[in-house]
């Protein structure tokens, strides 16, 4: 029986059944590594830097890195002190053709399963499944793709789907975050809103905004219901990268929304965030973080192939994302953990508080 509350948090950590259910992408970007694009060979001159090997290998930056960090923490390619990556001995004894051990033949056998093949079509072509399908893209708004969460149905299985990891990590969210002087919390694509309703309820004095589509409003405003919060969580329509910010909140939160977009997204959208905030306002990223060397931790990297598969963004590192909260006027902090993975980076905004 779960929790009634949403401050309740879980007895366990149900960390390793994400990093079990993510276990798949390891095959799949192995596989497509040597069987599709023989990345191996491409070493067969020495090192190269990440634009060689790009350009070799015929992908555009994003791809790549997510190829790259997961090879990086499979601990098949290495980098030397020129940062250029070349295959760790391993890799040479056991992917290169002809050597005395190759086993590329054994790890073809998977070469044809659809797993594999969708992803070597997403690495090569650059974009998220169901992109070109009239099923659409499941997490993105993008003029010229259909949308899931456009439809009501649609919308409504995917956002109770993604609420079951939310549903473990809000109540450590609302624990850690900091927000005993907030006054308002802006919940940018809020999704259910468990994460603003965990936050109300811990915080008695705490207004929020979730901010989404209006199709997955009509959840939130049910979950605001059930755990009564409706008086104090406004459910408001619109589109994060087009219409005005709610300049309200005192706090913004970005929770798992930065990893569904590509670098100038995420920059664009950090900015918008921090123009709308108050002087003494904070924007808090909670999300996933690869190590700053785009080397790992290896769940990280195969979550980041999730990521990659299904949206235009990845797993970004916090050095990342301190350089997008700088670039936009904001004091970066460092990073708190929460739950399965995630943690929360918040960045400042100057000046007295009003």
């Amino acid at each position: 029986m779960p929790p009634s509350r949403p401050t309740d948090a879980p007895g366990t950590d149900p960390t390793p059944i994400f990093e079990l259910f993510r276990g798949n992408y390891a095959t799949e970007l192995l596989t497509a590594a040597v069987s599709h694009l023989r990345v191996f060979e491409c070493f067969t001159e020495g090192p190269r830097h990440d634009q060689e090997l790009r350009e070799a290998l015929g992908l555009a930056e994003r791809p790549l890195t997510v190829l790259v960090t997961a090879l990086l923490s499979f601990g098949l390619l290495e980098r030397d002190e020129e940062r250029r990556l070349a295959p760790t001995q391993l890799a040479r004894e056991h992917l290169l053709l002809g050597s005395d051990f190759d086993v590329s033949g054994y790890l073809g056998l998977a070469s044809d399963s659809p797993g594999v093949v969708e992803m070597v079509e997403r690495l090569r072509t650059n974009r998220p499944a169901g992109a070109a399908d009239d099923d659409g893209a499941a997490f993105i708004y993008r003029e010229g793709i259909e949308s899931a969460m456009e439809r009501e149905a649609s919308a409504r299985h995917l956002t109770l789907a993604l609420a079951g990891r939310a549903r473990n990590v809000a109540p450590v969210l609302a624990e850690r975050a900091g927000l005993d002087q907030a006054r308002c919390l802006l919940d940018v694509g809020g999704g259910t809103g468990i994460y603003s309703i965990a936050a109300l309820k811990r915080h008695p004095g705490l207004h929020a905004i979730v901010w989404d589509r209006p199709e997955v409003l009509k959840v939130a405003s049910e979950m605001a219901s059930q755990f009564g919060v409706a008086d104090r969580l406004e459910c408001r329509a619109g589109d994060m990268f087009h219409d005005t910010v709610p300049t309200q909140a005192d706090t913004i939160l970005l929770s798992n929304i930065l990893h569904d977009w590509d670098v100038p997204e995420c920059q664009a959208l950090v900015g918008r965030c921090a123009s709308a905030l108050p002087a003494g306002g904070r924007l808090l990223i909670h999300d996933v973080f690869l190590n700053d060397a785009l080397d790992g931790p290896l769940p990280i990297a195969l979550y980041s192939a999730a990521l990659f598969r299904l949206t235009e963004g990845r797993a970004y590192s916090a050095r990342e994302y301190r350089t997008w909260l700088r670039a936009a006027g904001l004091e970066p902090s460092t990073v708190v953990p929460t739950l399965i993975h995630c943690g929360i980076l918040s960045g400042v905004k100057p000046g007295p508080t009003r």
